[in-house]
């Protein structure tokens, strides 16, 4: 395999593994939100606003990799 094939599959990975985090991560923020407003429905309002943080937090992080698996792709110092 040359450094161009190696290259395309690490991107794909980091894109794939990337997206996978992020999708458990915020499904596990999600259920936990639900579960903290069912016991505390007051609090409801202060834990939605940390959640949409969170949720913007970690779908940066997905997209910082993706950023770097598309510079790899179409940039790759690797080729020449």
């Amino acid at each position: 395999m040359t450094n161009v094939a190696f290259v395309a599959m690490a991107a794909g990975l980091i894109i794939g593994l990337g997206a996978l985090g992020a999708t458990i991560g915020i499904g596990i923020m999600g259920g936990r939100y639900m579960e903290g407003a069912a016991r505390q429905p007051e609090l409801m309002d202060q834990l939605q606003t940390k959640m949409f943080l969170l949720a913007g937090l970690i779908d940066a992080a997905f997209l910082i990799g993706v950023g770097i698996a598309m510079m790899f792709a179409f940039a790759n110092p690797f080729q020449g």
